[in-house]
C-alpha cells in the first residue's frame, strides 16, 4: 500500500457537457444476456431507465444465453459466426419501430455481429458499448493463469485456442476464434460500427493497439442514479460481486486470514462461494437485490475490489462511490486510475494479499480517515458518475453517430 497519509480533499470538477435540450431520439437497445447476471445487464436497465426518463422512446431486443440449451450444437456454432435469426429479427424490429438509433451492449453468442449488418444496411447508426476486451482476447478480460496477459492483443486469437482460454476448452475456444476472424477480415469492426464506447480511457488504449479505429471510440463512463445518503455509522468491508477466481477472490481469503480480526460481508454467488464457509469474521450474504446491496453499502467502511484482471469499470465502484463508501482496489489496469490513493480510497499491489491485509488493517485503525475518502467519493460521484452527467455525454454520442452516418450517405 502507498502513503495512505496522502491529504483528502473534496475538489470537485466541473462538468464536461454543459446541460441542454437534448433532442428526443427513438433508441433501440440490443443485448445478449448472461446465464448469470452481472454488471453490464445492469448497466443496459439503467441506460434504458434514464434514456425514459428523459422522453425518449425505448425499446430493447433481448436474447438469453439460456436458449443455448434448447439448439443443436452446429447451429449454436453457425449462428455464433453469423445469425441469419438476428439479421431477420432485428430487421422486422427495426421496420416496426423505426429507430433513430441503435445502442448494443453484448451480442456473444446469440445475437452474433450479423446484427450490425442488419441495422448498417437499415442506413442507421451502430454504437456498441465496449463491457470487456472479447473483440481481442477469448478469456475477454486479458487474463491468462490468474496472470494478466495480452498474448492475442492485435492478433487473431489462435494462441487462445491452443491454450483454451475460452471455458478451458479448444473447441468452444475455436469457435469464439472463428468468430472474431471472419468479422475482422470481413470489416465488420472497423466499418460497420459507427461509434465505440469505452469506459474510461485505460480501456481505450487497449482497444486501439488491438487494432480498433481510434477515431470511432469514445469514452463514457459507467453511472448510478443514487441521492445522497444520511450519515451513519460505518463498520466492516464489503466485497460486491461474482465469485470467480479473476474477482480475485484468493487473494481476499488469504489477506483476511492474515487480519486478527474485523467484519467481512460478502454479497454475489459463483463457483467459489464455498471458499468463504466457516470462515471466522465472513458473512456471505448470497445474491442481494440492488436495494439491499446499496443498505450494505451504506453501512461499510470499505469496499474491496482485490481484482487481479482488468476490470473495464465495475458499477459496484460508482455505487460504492455514490453512497459515501470508499475503495479499496487492486493497483491494476482501470482500477488505479478510477481510485485515487488517499483521497477516494487505497490502493494495494495486485494480487498481493499480505499487502492486501497491511490495507485493510490500515483502514481499519483509521475509521476517520475513511470516511473523508468517503464524502470525497460522493463528490466524485456526483462530478463524474451521476446520471445526471451521463445523460448529455450518452447523448452527445448518438447526436454525433447519427450525423456520421448522415454525411456518409450524402
Amino acid at each position: 500500500m502507498n502513503s495512505p497519509d496522502l491529504p483528502v480533499h473534496t475538489e470537485r470538477r466541473a462538468p464536461a457537457i454543459a446541460s441542454a435540450e437534448m433532442p428526443r431520439r427513438r433508441v433501440l437497445i440490443v443485448h445478449n444476456e448472461y446465464q448469470q447476471r452481472g454488471g453490464e445487464d445492469s448497466v443496459v436497465e439503467a441506460e434504458a431507465a434514464m434514456l425514459a426518463a428523459h422522453g425518449h422512446e425505448i425499446e430493447i431486443y433481448r436474447q438469453h444465453n439460456n436458449a443455448l440449451k434448447t439448439v443443436s450444437m452446429p447451429k449454436a456454432v453457425a449462428d455464433t459466426i453469423w445469425s441469419g435469426d438476428s439479421v431477420t429479427g432485428l430487421t422486422s424490429v427495426i421496420n416496426r419501430f423505426r429507430p433513430d438509433i441503435v445502442h448494443f451492449h453484448n451480442t456473444f453468442p446469440i445475437i452474433s455481429p450479423s446484427a450490425y449488418w442488419a441495422v448498417r444496411d437499415a442506413g442507421l447508426p451502430v454504437i456498441q458499448t465496449l463491457h470487456n476486451f472479447r473483440l481481442h482476447c477469448l478469456q475477454a478480460n486479458y487474463l491468462r493463469n490468474e496472470t494478466v496477459c495480452e498474448d492475442c492483443k492485435g492478433d487473431i486469437p489462435l494462441r487462445g485456442v491452443v491454450r483454451a482460454c475460452y471455458r478451458g476448452s479448444r473447441a468452444q475456444s475455436a469457435v469464439l476464434c472463428g468468430m472474431l476472424a471472419v468479422h475482422r477480415a470481413l470489416g465488420t469492426y472497423r466499418h460497420k460500427v459507427t461509434r465505440y464506447i469505452a469506459l474510461n480511457e485505460f480501456c481505450r488504449r487497449k482497444f486501439v493497439e488491438g487494432g480498433l479505429p481510434a477515431e470511432r471510440i469514445v469514452v463514457k463512463p459507467n453511472f448510478a442514479d443514487i441521492a445522497p445518503v444520511s450519515p451513519s455509522a460505518r463498520d466492516g468491508f464489503l466485497f460486491v460481486g461474482r465469485l470467480v477466481p479473476e474477482k480475485g477472490i484468493s487473494v481476499l481469503l488469504d489477506a483476511w486470514n492474515a487480519l486478527n480480526h474485523g467484519s467481512l460481508r460478502v454479497a454475489g454467488t459463483g463457483p467459489l462461494a464455498d471458499l468463504f464457509d466457516a470462515v471466522t469474521g465472513v458473512t456471505a450474504l448470497g445474491a442481494l437485490s440492488a436495494t439491499a446491496v446499496r443498505r450494505q453499502m451504506e453501512n461499510a467502511t470499505a469496499l474491496v475490489l482485490p481484482s487481479i484482471c482488468y476490470d473495464s469499470f465495475p458499477r459496484t465502484l460508482v455505487e460504492s462511490f455514490a453512497c459515501c463508501l470508499p475503495v479499496i482496489a487492486s493497483r491494476l489496469g482501470p482500477l488505479a486510475d478510477l481510485v485515487e490513493e488517499g483521497v477516494t480510497g487505497l490502493l494495494f499491489r495486485a494480487g498481493d494479499s499480505a499487502d492486501l491485509a497491511m490495507t485493510l488493517k490500515w483502514a481499519r485503525d483509521n475509521p476517520e480517515r475513511m470516511a473523508a475518502m468517503g464524502r470525497n467519493a460522493r463528490a466524485k460521484y456526483e462530478a463524474e458518475f451521476s446520471a445526471e452527467r451521463n445523460y448529455p455525454q450518452l447523448i452527445a454520442i448518438y447526436e454525433d453517430a447519427i450525423h456520421a452516418v448522415a454525411r456518409e450517405s450524402k
